[in-house]
């Protein structure tokens, strides 16, 4: 039986199934990772900065779909988690984060290192409660845990460190913890409703994301009897594209031109998990339908004709039933024509362009792509997450984790380390940039200290690169975007990883392929062109003209070498065909 507050914690996490905790250690944790030392059953994952203790519990939990638990020490200890919680509440993964405190008598004094966590993570957090007494453990404690998994999300448990050292009370009687798993579906009502609307319209897309992942088979089988093509949000990447034949690639600002087009040319939108935020990308006369387990996500986007609360695995099947099959199959044909071609002008901008150097980024994803496994992929924000999105291909396998709500920089080697930890049999590889990869350097010590074998692939472009393309397209001459690097390859020799440095097309399939196969961790610098310019689906008129201005200032300026660059690309062409 647990002695102290501490002990009885971590027994109420090996009661919840939780088998890792990531963290940072400190004096006001100390009776917590005594407690896990004591308990020899849940491993402590040390990383180099808190920040990254999140990230790599939220990749975790994402992949597991399991609790993943983090912890820090008081003050700047846990206010270092941050990011990754926001992150975390973002992405809805479940997350319990324990975050240690001053001595509660100091607390409200300003004492050294004191601040408020209950009040700091309240956002970032369903629950979020400060434990003053041991009365109050395990109660909170489950309470938390049950939070996190029931509702997909961040819950912070605030433990002062001389209340985890207290002797235990043991008025509440713990028991094992899972997780949940309802089939909701609507009302036959809205069903009938819902059908209506999709039998009596002519040309339907199917937006579909991440809410689909247990309903693979049930989407095809509604875009089937629809002959509706599906557009994927980027979160859905893994879950909708694998096995698809009516796939036509992603919208939004980094998706396909072919999906874009499938959702403005079609009478009416079913949208399926998908909370996708990028309101000037769906059509303006479409009747909308949207299907999705949160009720507070519905109409959150765009106006709806209907709203339904339901799990998809459950509730397209009750639709599909209600549904007349579709015969005519222009639209569906028309958008997959679409895709196609725009397939074929990407794949076009991933060569070698001969051994000119520096190289096409496009083509790096391209060969990350042919060479990984069956991966897990982590991605940063930025230019890096436009090539994953665009060249790395799902298989039913492979996953792909990144930023992509929060849209924070540096998140692809923490949540590496989390991806590595939770399957130690797999292959992991990061899609870095190098402004990313610089801002969380720290943690590539965690990568050798750990023994992870994860391939680091950095995109060394000495720049915030897409930074410097919305400067552009806003009318702005790029100001502060520059990165002075160091030699990536380097620093990674250094701390005894096997790390090679790239700048000729030709040297890299080699390079990648030993790397690939290195027993540790690998890191691969890639020199990659810097003017490279990521077209979104469509160009408005207030891009063209802002970059018609950039253009203007960057020449009178005397930076007129930067369009020579660009033109050396086509990208001009391309922009303003």
């Amino acid at each position: 039986m647990a002695t102290n507050v501490a002990e009885q914690t971590v027994r109420v996490l090996d009661l919840a199934g939780v088998s890792r905790v990531y963290g940072l250690p400190g004096d006001s944790l100390n009776g917590f990772t005594d407690a896990l030392r004591q308990n020899g059953r849940i491993r402590w994952v040390h990383v180099r900065n808190e920040e990254a203790a999140a990230f790599a519990a939220g990749a975790d939990a994402h992949l597991t779909g399991e609790l993943a638990v983090c912890a820090a020490s008081c003050g700047p200890g846990n206010l270092h988690f941050a990011n990754g919680l926001f992150d975390c509440h973002r992405s809805r993964v479940p997350v319990l984060a324990i975050a240690a405190h001053i001595p509660s008598s100091e607390i409200g004094s300003n004492y050294f290192q004191e601040t408020h966590p209950q009040n700091f993570f309240r956002e970032c957090s369903s629950y979020c409660e400060l434990v003053s007494s041991p009365e109050q453990m395990p109660r909170v404690l489950e309470i938390a845990i049950r939070t996190a998994l029931n509702l997909s999300d961040v819950a912070v448990v605030v433990l002062p460190g001389d209340v985890a050292i207290k002797p235990a009370s043991h008025n509440w009687r713990s028991r094992p913890i899972r997780m949940a798993h309802p089939d909701v579906v609507p009302s036959n009502d809205e069903l009938d409703a819902a059908a209506d609307v999709l039998n009596a319209a002519e040309k339907i897309t199917i937006l579909a994301g991440a809410g689909s992942r247990d309903a693979h088979a049930e989407l095809i089988a509604t875009a089937e009897i629809l002959r509706a093509p599906i557009v994927h949000a980027l979160r859905g990447k893994e879950y909708v594209e694998p096995d698809n034949p009516y796939d036509v690639g992603m919208t939004g600002l980094l998706g396909f031109h072919s999906g874009y087009l499938a959702m403005e040319g079609c009478d009416a939108l079913l949208m399926l998990g998908t909370d996708f935020p990028y309101t000037q990308f769906f059509p303006k006369d479409a009747k909308t339908i949207q299907i999705d387990l949160r009720g507070d996500q519905l109409g959150r986007r765009t106006p709806l004709d209907l709203g339904l609360i339901g799990s998809l695995k459950a509730t397209l099947p009750a639709l599909n039933a209600r549904l007349k099959r579709k015969s005519d199959s222009a639209h569906l044909d028309h958008c997959l024509h679409n895709y196609g071609s725009v397939r074929k002008e990407l794949d076009g901008l991933a060569g070698t362009d001969g051994n000119r150097a520096p190289m096409h980024p496009q083509y790096v994803a391209r060969l990350v792509n042919e060479l990984a496994e069956d991966a897990i992929f982590t991605c940063d924000v930025g230019t890096p997450t436009i090539w994953a999105a665009r060249y790395l291909r799902m298989n039913g396998q492979r996953r792909l984790i990144g930023s992509f709500n929060h849209g924070t920089m540096a998140s692809a080697v923490p949540q590496a380390i989390g991806a590595q930890v939770a399957f130690p049999n797999r292959q992991v590889v990061t899609l870095s940039g190098d402004g990313g990869l610089a801002m969380m350097l720290g943690d590539l010590l965690t990568l050798k200290q750990s023994q992870l074998p994860v391939k680091v692939v950095v995109f060394n472009n000495g720049s915030l690169a897409f930074v410097e393309l919305e400067m552009k397209a806003a009318g702005f001459v790029n100001f502060g975007t520059d990165l002075e690097n160091p030699n990536f390859s380097a620093l990674g020799q250094a701390l005894g990883m096997h790390s090679v440095r790239i700048e000729k097309p030709l040297d890299l399939e080699a390079a990648m392929k030993e790397a690939f196969a290195a027993s540790g961790p690998a890191l691969i610098e890639v020199m990659v062109n810097r003017q490279e310019l990521s077209m979104p689906p469509t160009i408005t008129l207030e891009q063209m003209k802002g970059f018609t201005l950039y253009a203007a200032k960057t020449i009178l300026s005397g930076r007129g070498d930067e369009l020579l660059d660009l033109a050396e690309t086509n990208v001009l062409q391309r922009l303003f065909a």
